[in-house]
């Protein structure tokens, strides 16, 4: 024994070296999760149907439309709590009157990030329904980042109003049901902990990055309306921003589903792994929901024929409860066209009000997928302020 070497030092494990096998079962299910993607990848490239190009295009704009921003988010979030180090969390949870705006604010921002980051917090049981109902009700989702672009100050005060009216509806709710009411109880464990990780997660983490790069700044540029495909054309490819954002996107796909299949991949969310692991698994966890939601959406449209554009011809009178009823819609796609034709002049600015403070973009899926009937109920009560508010500026100022 060494003359300085404790009992503990003696007792403690010491880290041993893996064995070859063991390496090259990492590797190889490393390779084996990377597979779909690059077999999306050269599906886009050969399969030129207008089926296909739905399909790619659905993906792809998940990942750059959504998927980048929650990520950055994310990154943003979590960087504070490491830089200031507090637990900007366990901040949110705390059961004060501060809790409802600080769940408003975060769903205000533009964008569906914020309002996701209180929606996976919901299932710790220690968030109240009324943040819930403050922060569905003050997100106006990806929506957002289209009018801020081509009308700013129309956005801004959208903005403005959803923290307003989603604080105030949050309290309202508390005040009503109290604090507990429809409270999570026993759903921690399946979200807290990591269900597997290992090795093989840091490769496949480098190359998420490594996609994340030029998807955020291709993600800003489509924000603001920016034909990226057509910018970045070359006689490589036609569409390389598509072909970035579907192979970011099934890279999320199969991450998230590897443990599933017994593989090494994602984890579910923690506050176990570091800031860059827990932005990679909870934005995963998004993207499945928000590329589900895009296929759904945009497949019915080719499958039915169904035009919502349709839905707004008639009276002026019911403009303003269509777009509410569209906001119930899970996912930002439908919420984009409202505002596309609230720019274009189909729809009243009454219409956009509505519709902006009903919808919950793409933070409904993950809490349809972790507390179904929550995510019910609180989208009906978003329902109550955005008729009172849109048909008021409708009566008074339309």
């Amino acid at each position: 024994m060494k003359r300085n070497q404790t009992q503990a030092e003696i007792l403690m494990p010491h880290p041993v070296a893996p064995d070859k096998p063991y390496v090259l079962s990492l590797a190889l299910q490393t390779l084996l999760i990377c597979v779909p993607v690059f077999m999306a990848a050269i599906a886009l490239s050969v399969w030129t149907t207008e089926l296909a190009d739905i399909i790619f295009t659905s993906i792809a704009d998940a990942y750059l439309q959504v998927s980048t921003f929650v990520a950055a988010t994310f990154l943003i979030f979590y960087s504070i709590e490491k830089t200031l180090k507090i637990d900007a969390t366990e901040m949110l949870r705390r059961d004060t009157v501060w809790q409802v705006p600080a769940a408003a604010g975060l769903g205000a921002l533009p964008g569906c990030g914020g309002a996701i980051i209180v929606i996976t917090q919901y299932v710790t049981g220690r968030l109240s329904f009324g943040s819930v109902v403050a922060v569905l009700t003050a997100t106006m989702g990806d929506a957002a980042f289209l009018l801020i672009a081509q009308e700013p100050l129309t956005g801004l005060a959208i903005m403005a109003m959803g923290f307003v009216v989603g604080t105030i509806s949050g309290w309202i709710v508390n005040h009503i049901h109290g604090t507990g009411f429809m409270r999570q109880k026993g759903s921690v464990g399946e979200f807290d902990e990591p269900q597997h990780y290992d090795a093989s997660s840091n490769w496949l983490d480098r190359m998420w990055y490594l996609i994340l790069i030029p998807g955020v700044v291709l993600a800003g540029l489509v924000a603001f309306q920016v034909d990226v495909d057509a910018m970045f054309a070359s006689s490589f490819h036609q569409k390389p921003a598509t072909l970035i954002g579907v192979v970011g996107g099934t890279l999320a796909l199969a991450m998230r589903l590897a443990p599933y299949f017994g593989m090494a991949g994602d984890v579910g969310f923690s506050k176990s792994g570091g800031m860059l692991r827990r932005t990679v698994a909870d934005t995963n966890f998004v993207t499945v929901w928000v590329i589900a939601a895009y296929l759904l959406f945009e497949l019915t449209i080719y499958f039915t024929g169904v035009d919502l554009q349709a839905l707004f011809d008639g009276w002026a009178l019911f403009t303003p409860l269509v777009a509410i009823i569209i906001g119930f819609l899970p996912g930002c796609g439908p919420q984009v066209l409202v505002t596309t034709m609230y720019l274009a002049g189909y729809v009243p600015l009454s219409a956009q009000i509505g519709n902006a403070i009903s919808n919950d973009g793409d933070a409904l899926f993950p809490a349809i997928a972790i507390a179904p009937r929550v995510a019910v109920v609180a989208t009906l009560y978003s329902a109550v302020p955005a008729l009172i508010i849109s048909y008021g500026w409708f009566f008074i100022m339309e």
